[in-house]
């Protein structure tokens, strides 16, 4: 048995995972789904990993999912509670220094979302839609839950904080990518992933909220571990 953390991206909630959550329990595991503090302008990255770590209290080695932009807090957790394996889902991996507020433009984001775009004969102009951009794969009921109960007020305030690690932690890591991802586009998480952390990301089919619809895909996933670890 295994407990497995799941941490919500930015500006979403503990609900994002309610399709996960009940097929890890009926293979025999635990899950802790902690509700991070995104709309306190006073919480910023420490404060996230506090909440992480106090959610943890009396776990023994669990895996620790992080989707999106908790890839910057979970290393953070990583360095101060003992983690069997760290998960990254469609991540916004950081390097030492760097801000979630300039991981955009350093890592060449918003250049990977437009070409993409055009490859696929959709505006690259277009006005921001949560939905086409995160939510383009989910079947539109729960599009419409995900959109009504799922989103939360996202504070600026750790969107400016340095991040504070010299260095990766030392903790076996994955990083899992969706093959149909608007925001994350593949091709630029595959050299991300490869030029920050040195590994190949795992591939499954889905956009960047896979854990809403492909829920059977990610968990096998989860389960089944890589040949390195």
């Amino acid at each position: 048995m295994t407990t497995f953390v799941l941490l919500p991206g930015a500006g979403s909630a503990p609900w994002y995972w309610h399709r996960v959550t009940p097929l890890l329990h009926e293979r025999g595991h635990e899950t802790v789904t902690p509700a991070l503090p995104y709309a306190d302008d006073t919480a910023g990255l420490r404060e996230y990993a506090d909440t992480v770590v106090g959610a943890m209290a009396g776990l023994d080695a669990p895996v620790l999912v992080a989707h999106s932009m908790s890839a910057f807090t979970a290393p953070l957790v990583c360095r101060r509670v003992p983690v069997a394996h760290l998960v990254l889902l469609a991540p916004m991996i950081p390097a030492p220094g760097e801000t979630p507020g300039e991981w955009w433009d350093n890592t060449g984001q918003a250049r990977a979302q437009r070409e993409l775009a055009v490859r696929q004969g959709r505006d690259p102009d277009a006005a921001f839609d949560v939905t086409e951009l995160f939510l383009h794969d989910v079947d539109p009921a729960l599009a419409r839950q995900a959109l009504d109960l799922g989103e939360r007020e996202q504070s600026a305030t750790p969107f400016a904080e340095p991040w504070p690690l010299d260095a990766w932690p030392a903790v076996p890591t994955r990083v899992l990518l969706g093959t149909d991802d608007r925001i994350f586009p593949a091709d630029f998480l595959r050299r991300l992933t490869r030029d920050r952390l040195g590994l190949t990301p795992e591939e499954i089919p889905g956009g960047h909220t896979a854990m809403l619809s492909h829920p059977h895909t990610l968990v096998e996933t989860l389960l089944t571990p890589t040949p390195a670890s």
